[in-house]
């Protein structure tokens, strides 16, 4: 059969109104709108997951005609309606007896057939299919308000469990801006134990308490701003121009004739019908069905208009700022604090990377790698578990290395921030990983090194644009903790 009719009835019901209503109805539960209110970026995230939702939840009750429970019966429906009255009345109790086991209709088709006279009624055809279209549009209607109602308790499911996270994360970090706020809200969907939070408390206090680490996490989020770039000053803006326009309306040439009703274009001869009284009603018949001859103008008109274009500004203008790339030596030398310094600037580079809106990826790396994504959808519990892997195993730079150059090859990773985070007790690095390392920084790529102890190879360091040393004394880090 044609699936039209099945596709009418399902969309004719999908868009009945029920989905709207769920969705004011979602909106205006307290405890969604006081979460929204907290924070606009909390809103405007919470709002763009219930409309995402909408789409999302249109398309599958729509879909509910076609499932095998109802498609069956709408093919039934449609076969039946095209028949002619004398079929209909010889094979319609063939289609209730079909109807048995799965149509809410049944019951109603055989008490419609018990008077056996009206199968032979003309009329009896266009009633019984009707009745037939009216049980079978509400059966949908519930089928789909079902199916709705089950979708709409796993997102308000979802929505509760964020903001109960959200609440969780305000004991470890301080409220934001509305784009990190926002972006939180995308994070947490992640379930938090009481041990979750406390292990994020730690790890946010460790780096307030060392601020030399904050600083070189902040110093780090700049450094896209600064690279010198000949097109930075060259940006796409909007600015007004006079632009001329052909016009119909501007009388700077005839061009020809045409029929309007336009009487200051009025052709001489077409004034003729006012002369003689007889005539006179063909003119006014002429003049409301506008088929006077006019003379046709054209001509052309300046106008101001937006234009859009580059041009040069006098200021610098920030550029697009790629991904982090943390990579971690994960080795057994750096148990203790080094390990904590790097957890706390993978940290903080997240942070950052939620308020500009940018990615954060860390590969942890000792004999083998190990990738965590911390901004994506689940990336709480990307954090968690980061912050709960173990040091141990040796050291391969060489390896890491390749592999973040092979994704900051890509589109992707274009203009990223690679941080390097080791004591750097490691060999030398090859001429061929310099030179494609040089040419990635040609691409505005940059590398950069955190040195976490105090025998790190200098010639390992010297292949990266900025070096940070970090290793205070034991001496400095207990009056830190003073």
């Amino acid at each position: 059969m044609p699936v039209t009719e099945s596709v009418n009835i399902a969309m004719m019901l999908a868009e009945s109104g029920i989905i709207d209503n769920a969705v004011h109805e979602l909106m205006m539960r307290p405890q969604l709108i006081v979460a929204a209110e907290s924070n606009p970026g909390i809103k405007s995230a919470m709002k763009n997951q219930i409309m995402k939702w909408r789409g999302q939840v249109q398309q599958r009750v729509t879909k509910v005609s076609v499932e095998t429970r109802f498609q069956r019966e709408i093919e039934l429906y449609q076969e039946a309606s095209q028949w002619d009255p004398e079929y209909f009345a010889e094979h319609v109790e063939a289609i209730v007896k079909k109807m048995e086991g799965h149509s809410s209709f049944y019951f109603k088709a055989k008490s419609l057939l018990d008077g056996d006279h009206q199968k032979h009624n003309p009329m009896f055809q266009n009633y019984f299919c009707n009745q037939w279209y009216q049980a079978l549009s509400k059966s949908l209607t519930e089928a789909q308000q079902t199916e709705l109602e089950q979708h709409k308790e796993k997102l308000l499911a979802d929505l509760y469990q964020r903001i109960e996270t959200m609440q969780q994360m305000q004991e470890v970090t301080e409220a934001g801006d509305e784009k990190k706020a926002g972006r939180l809200w995308d994070m947490a969907k992640a379930k938090l134990t009481r041990g979750d939070v406390d292990s994020m408390k730690s790890i946010a206090s460790f780096l307030k308490k060392n601020n030399g680490l904050q600083e070189i996490a902040e110093k780090l989020g700049r450094m896209a701003n600064e690279v010198d770039d000949p097109n930075k000053e060259r940006v796409r803006a909007e600015d007004l121009k006079m632009v001329e326009e052909r016009s119909d309306s501007v009388t700077d040439d005839i061009v020809g004739v045409h029929e309007s009703d336009d009487l200051s274009r009025l052709l001489p001869n077409e004034a003729m019908f006012l002369a003689y009284p007889e005539l006179e009603v063909v003119f006014y018949k002429h003049l409301v069905d506008k088929r006077l001859m006019n003379y046709r103008v054209q001509g052309a008109q300046r106008k101001l208009r937006r234009v859009k274009a580059y041009k040069r500004q006098t200021k610098q203008v920030e550029q697009d700022k790629g991904p982090f790339i943390v990579c971690i030596d994960a080795s057994g030398s750096m148990n203790g604090f080094p390990e904590q310094c790097a957890k706390a600037l993978a940290y903080g580079l997240m942070q950052i990377a939620l308020a500009e809106e940018r990615d954060c990826y860390v590969i942890m790396f000792s004999t083998q790698q190990i990738t965590y994504e911390l901004t994506k959808q689940d990336g709480l519990s990307e954090v968690l578990n980061f912050l709960s892997y173990s040091f141990h195993g040796g050291t391969d730079l060489g390896q890491v290395l390749d592999q973040s150059i092979e994704l900051m090859s890509g589109e992707k990773y274009k203009n990223a921030d690679l941080v390097v985070l080791s004591d750097f007790i490691a060999p030398s690095q090859s001429d061929a990983m310099m030179k494609r390392i040089n040419k990635l920084k040609e691409h505005k790529n940059r590398f950069h090194a955190v040195n976490l102890s105090k025998y790190g190879n200098p010639e390992l360091m010297s292949i990266f644009d900025h070096c940070w040393s970090y290793h205070p004394s034991q001496l400095g880090r207990l009056l830190k903790w003073r």
